[in-house]
């Protein structure tokens, strides 16, 4: 505990002045936001809602309400969680947001934060071809997200979503369940492609592990809560990437695409494979490092890879 919680509760008693409090810790704490939220204030908003079965955007009036006795325990022991032991947020309250809707997680698989959300909302426009798609792979696909999201853009599509860890795809199946997609979005445990031989996809979109060893080791303490499964690609972080280069023409229709994201590791990227037609998109909500190709280029350079 920061301090002993009974002075605490004595002089706090509504969720504003708890919002305040989380806020001063986090402050003096220098908690680092990266897990859904670039603030304090945002932060210890969804904190302190959270922790009382609230949803973040509740309305304001709200937040002058009393709390119990036992609200306020549940506050400042998640208080205590996000600031002394640096668990992120999302592990707390068992929610994440990515591309407008909320996803179960835990400490199975890393939160979602991908910059790939705005290229859903979008369709993959211009990149993808027109028409209808039938199959998508959401390649090392942690909690579901990317995939479920895309079975919401493509409402046509079947969407397997692909990982090596069970722990990952019981996160997962929790997600496709309270998106009630079980008839269109399927878990299936895979090395990569391995246990995908003889299928075909109009898009493959993955957010593989790709941080590289140096800024492995420099992450912030919040990122040591994340599976390192989930995050480390060998030392240039492109290890995974590489393979899915490599095999990916093997699973995509003839006209197919694929859109890989490997943040800071494009610096990597692009040195290795300086002749690879990769399209770096720009993204107006921000993010760097997501790559597409089509898979006639994916083809054509397939000896270089």
């Amino acid at each position: 505990m920061m301090n002993d919680q009974d002075p605490i509760k004595n002089e706090l008693h509504t969720l504003r002045d708890y919002i305040r409090w989380c806020m001063s810790a986090f402050g003096e704490h220098d908690v680092f936001f990266g897990h859904g939220t670039d603030n304090a204030w945002d932060e210890a908003v969804q904190l302190v809602l959270g922790a009382v079965h609230l949803p973040w955007d509740a309305d304001k009036a709200v937040l002058d309400g009393r709390l119990t006795s036992p609200e306020k325990d549940k506050i400042l022991a998640f208080i205590d969680k996000r600031v002394l032991e640096r668990v992120p947020l999302p592990y707390l309250t068992n929610e994440a947001w990515f591309s407008g809707m909320p996803f179960y997680v835990d400490e199975r698989v890393i939160v979602p934060r991908s910059p790939i959300a705005e290229l859903i909302d979008a369709q993959f426009a211009p990149f993808l071809r027109e028409g209808a798609v039938n199959r998508i792979l959401d390649l090392c696909t942690g909690s579901g997200c990317i995939g479920i999201a895309c079975a919401y853009a493509f409402p046509e599509s079947d969407v397997d979503l692909v990982d090596l860890s069970d722990d990952a795809l019981d996160v997962a199946s929790i997600n496709v369940a309270r998106h009630e997609l079980e008839q269109r979005v399927i878990p299936r445990q895979s090395d990569l492609f391995n246990a995908l031989k003889g299928e075909r996809y109009d898009l493959i979109v993955s957010n593989p592990p790709y941080v590289d060893a140096e800024d492995l080791a420099s992450m912030p303490d919040e990122y040591a809560h994340e599976p390192e499964l989930a995050l480390g690609s060998g030392d240039d972080g492109l290890d995974i990437t590489k393979r899915i280069l490599r095999e990916a023409n093997d699973y995509l229709t003839d006209d197919g695409l694929l859109v890989v994201e490997v943040g800071n590791s494009e610096v990597h990227l692009m040195e290795q494979y300086p002749q690879l037609p990769l399209i770096w998109l720009e993204l107006e909500q921000g993010g760097n490092g997501v790559f597409a190709i089509s898979a006639a280029d994916l083809k054509a350079h397939r000896e270089e890879i």
